[in-house]
């Protein structure tokens, strides 16, 4: 089995966050593979200038995330490519009227699907359609 990581839980690895702490000792606890979109990784990029933008973050703790996800992305994390397969999947959930999820967070669904992989976030909302959806779902 292996955790696919959305964009909050690397944030909260790669940022100093309020759920740093509980993100970083579930991953210690967690054996199975970890897997990263590359979506994932363009949403942390957007959080982090957005955070930068808005002098919540310096400009060298924003690039220090930067750097640091990605170091940590090339030796602990396989790098998942999103597919046209996943955008198709995602377009599908999306127009089941009886989930309300965002795009990203559908996408994210479906990339979770296609590997079989429990989904790892933060983000109550996602969590609750990938559940009514039957994916496995992990809070850190």
């Amino acid at each position: 089995m292996s955790l696919y990581l959305d964009a909050s839980v690397l944030v909260t690895l790669f940022v100093i966050d309020p759920l740093s702490a509980r993100a970083e000792a579930f991953l210690l606890a967690q054996p199975e593979i970890v897997v990263v979109r590359d979506f994932g990784v363009a949403e942390f990029s957007s959080v982090v200038g957005r955070r930068a933008r808005t002098h919540d973050l310096t400009r060298e703790d924003g690039q220090l995330a930067f750097s640091n996800l990605d170091t940590w992305v090339a030796r602990s994390a396989y790098r998942q490519e999103i597919t046209t397969a996943d955008v198709d999947a995602a377009n599908r959930i999306l127009r089941r009227l009886d989930v309300n999820l965002r795009t990203p967070d559908a996408i994210h669904i479906a990339i979770a699907q296609r590997l079989e992989a429990t989904l790892v976030t933060f983000d109550r909302s996602m969590a609750a359609g990938a559940r009514a959806l039957g994916i496995a779902v992990a809070t850190p």
